[in-house]
């Protein structure tokens, strides 16, 4: 059975990278290489693998690669934390709990 990858790498500059690959090694291999210059990540090596799902179905995995890039920073990081609760109050409506997931919403004055 062929398996399908989605993955998070965090970049040198703190940023985050989502894809989706058959094969992370070849895959961070590529990311961290000369290959591409053109690519996001090549101005921004390092990059470290910080989560990974597998999957069997490509269609799936494709799938869950755009939901996961459209996430807020603090969502993907709660993904890579593993901290189920702030997942779930990161995906709450904001016009219900506010720009912080907590009812507030504070202002960056």
């Amino acid at each position: 059975m062929k398996f399908y990858y989605v993955y998070i790498v965090k970049c040198s500059d703190n940023s985050y990278y989502i894809g989706m690959t058959n094969s992370i090694d070849r895959r961070l291999f590529e990311h961290n290489s000369d290959k591409n210059p053109d690519s996001y990540t090549f101005s921004r090596r390092p990059v470290v693998l910080v989560w990974f799902e597998s999957f069997s179905d490509p269609t799936q995995a494709i799938m869950i690669e755009k939901k996961i890039k459209g996430w807020s920073r603090r969502k993907k990081e709660a993904l890579i934390s593993e901290d189920w609760d702030k997942l779930v109050q990161y995906s709450k409506n904001y016009t219900e709990f506010g720009k912080n997931g907590d009812g507030s919403s504070a202002s960056s004055d």
